[in-house]
C-alpha cells in the first residue's frame, strides 16, 4: 500500500482489494476508471472508494488479476451491502462495469450527474467539473481523464486526479439534495436511482441506445 496527500485528503493506493478489517462509513463515494467507455470491449483498472473527504481509497487492478471470481473480496462486499449508500457521478457506467467485472449487485445509489439533470434544467452541461465549479466553486483540473489507466504505475498526477473525481461527491449530494427538495423533484429522484440497476441490464444486453418505452 502507497499513501498520498493532496490538501486535506489522504489517499491510499491497494492492489487487487481493501483491507479486509477496513472500517466501512455507511455512506461512500465511488468512481471507476477502466481502459475505455465500451462495456463490452473495455476493462475496469482502477476503482475509488472516498469514505469522507480526508479518506480516499484507491483499489489498483492488473489485466492478470484472477481474483474477480473471488466473493470474499472486500471491495466486493461493499459494493453488495444495501446498507451502505453509493454516490457516484454518472452510475450507469460506474455501476455497469462494477457489474461486469465482479457480477455485483448495486443498490441503495445516489447518482449526482441524474439529479443534476433533475434540477438543474437552465443548463444542458452536467459533467463532474461543470458541477463542482457552481456549486463549490471548485476548479477541477480534469487533465488526466483521458490518461493511461492500464499503467502498471500510476503517476501522482493520476492518483490526484482519481480522488477528486470522488471527494467532492459527498457535498454535491447534499445540495443536489436541497435543490431537489426545493423543486419537489426528490422522489423522482429517488426512483430513477431505484431503476438505474434495471437499465443497467438493458446496457449490459446491449440495449444501449434503445428507448424500451417508445412505440
Amino acid at each position: 500500500m502507497k499513501t498520498f496527500k493532496f490538501g486535506e485528503s489522504k489517499i491510499f493506493l491497494h492492489q487487487d482489494d481493501l483491507p479486509a478489517k477496513i472500517k466501512t462509513p455507511k455512506i461512500v463515494a465511488i468512481d471507476t476508471e477502466t481502459t475505455g467507455l465500451s462495456l463490452i470491449r473495455d476493462r475496469l483498472c482502477l476503482i475509488q472508494f472516498a469514505f469522507s473527504k480526508e479518506e480516499c481509497h484507491l483499489v489498483q487492478f492488473s489485466k492478470k488479476n484472477s481474483k474477480f471470481s473471488n466473493k470474499n473480496l472486500t471491495v466486493l462486499k461493499i459494493l453488495n451491502d444495501n446498507k451502505i449508500q453509493k454516490i457516484f457521478h454518472y452510475a450507469r457506467f460506474d455501476v455497469a462495469i462494477l457489474r461486469k467485472t465482479f457480477e455485483a449487485n448495486i443498490e441503495n445509489i445516489f447518482c449526482t450527474k441524474l439529479a443534476s439533470k433533475l434540477v438543474r434544467t437552465y443548463t444542458d452541461k452536467h459533467g463532474l467539473k461543470e458541477l463542482c465549479k457552481e456549486l463549490l466553486a471548485v476548479d477541477l483540473n480534469k487533465s488526466q481523464q483521458s490518461s493511461d489507466w492500464s499503467s502498471e504505475n500510476l503517476s501522482e498526477n493520476q492518483i490526484r486526479y482519481a480522488s477528486y473525481d470522488v471527494i467532492h461527491l459527498f457535498e454535491l449530494k447534499e445540495r443536489l439534495e436541497k435543490m431537489l427538495e426545493r423543486e419537489k423533484r426528490l422522489d423522482i429522484a429517488k426512483s430513477l436511482f431505484s431503476f438505474l440497476p434495471t437499465r443497467i441490464k438493458l446496457d449490459l444486453l446491449d440495449f444501449t441506445d434503445t428507448d424500451i418505452f417508445s412505440h
